[in-house]
């Protein structure tokens, strides 16, 4: 990074910087989200409101790296903290959540296997696990019954592939 950076607020979980005098950029903890079909092919699915929304969302499972944790750690952790459940993990993929102004990096994993393995919500969570086709959540998102997040798009698109993917029936 070339320039000058101030720090404008420095919070919990976000920081603000001004660079150069001109771009205001949010310094973010590293997250994860979570991929996870269970035999009927139907995606994980938690219902929590958001306050930065004013809005309950339907997401996959999601949170925050901590500290030196790694991200597939992250991953396990937030699963079994939101849905009492663990998996062999596998990372689909990761991305910026919104590059323009935030260095926040999302690292989308996969979940097969699942078992039961339950840890407990964080205190501040009211969380309802849904299972849902990720048919339905992509209709859903388009049709605006459903608000979700770029993790919950990713996820759905990914679980449709690979059920289209493994399904005999397709030939």
């Amino acid at each position: 990074m070339t320039g000058e950076a101030r720090t404008i607020y420095d919070g919990h979980i976000l920081k603000l910087e001004l660079l150069e005098n001109k771009w205001e950029v949010i310094r973010h903890a590293d997250a994860v989200a979570v991929l996870a079909l269970n035999d009927a092919g139907e995606m994980l699915l938690v219902r929590q409101f958001r306050r930065a929304v004013d809005a309950h969302t339907l997401e996959a499972p999601a949170g925050l790296i901590d500290g030196e944790e790694s991200p597939e750690a992250a991953a396990r952790r937030e699963l079994q903290e939101e849905a009492g459940l663990d998996g062999e993990m596998r990372l689909l993929t990761r991305f910026y959540s919104s590059p323009g102004f935030c260095d926040e990096h999302l690292y989308v994993f996969q979940a097969t296997n699942l078992r039961e393995s339950k840890l407990p919500h964080d205190e501040d969570e009211d969380i309802e696990v849904v299972w849902m086709p990720p048919q339905r959540v992509l209709d859903g998102m388009r049709e605006g019954r459903i608000v979700g997040s770029a993790t919950t798009l990713a996820a759905a698109l990914y679980g449709l592939q690979s059920l289209d993917t493994h399904n005999p029936a397709d030939g």
